[in-house]
């Protein structure tokens, strides 16, 4: 018998095959889309991490949060943020865990006195004790690069959408 002809059996095996594939296509994972905004939408924002939940917390122009702070760049730089933009370390932005995004800070380095203003784009940090995860940018121009991790002063200017 040759054995490329075809037999009942073999006849039946071709539907089936087929039939998997289109059934495994169906479990891959969410393509990403660009948003209203021109925006991306994420599947994971550039920590790596979703917060699962929107931000509870209430806040106001003008109110204090005194704290460790650090920052992160280069292992981050170009993967998706929380808010669906894209990770540039070069820009003055920040992640907070529960702010609104797009919420404007005045962040002052307390050893060194040297404040910048970030805008919130990502959640974080992810470690405890830190209130903020600063871009690179930022920690350079506060100047906080070379231990990686100080006090900060971070007072709201104004609020994003929540």
């Amino acid at each position: 018998m040759d054995k490329f002809a075809v037999t009942p059996g073999r006849a039946l095996l071709l539907p089936l095959v087929f039939l998997a594939l289109i059934g495994l296509t169906s479990c891959a994972p969410a393509p990403i889309y660009k948003g209203s905004r021109g925006s991306v939408t994420p599947r994971v924002p550039a920590h790596g991490r979703s917060t699962g939940t929107e931000p509870t917390e209430s806040f106001r122009v003008g109110q204090v949060l005194v704290g460790e702070a650090s920052y992160y760049g280069p292992g981050f730089h170009g993967k998706l943020t929380a808010n669906g933009e894209v990770y540039d370390q070069n820009d003055l932005t920040c992640a907070h865990k529960t702010l609104p995004f797009n919420t404007k800070l005045r962040i002052t380095f307390i050893p060194t006195g040297k404040s910048v203003i970030v805008r919130v784009n990502d959640r974080g940090p992810y470690k405890r004790g830190r209130i903020l995860d600063l871009s690179v940018e930022a920690a350079r121009r506060l100047g906080m690069t070379g231990d990686g991790t100080g006090l900060v002063r971070a007072q709201i200017i104004s609020l994003g959408e929540p």
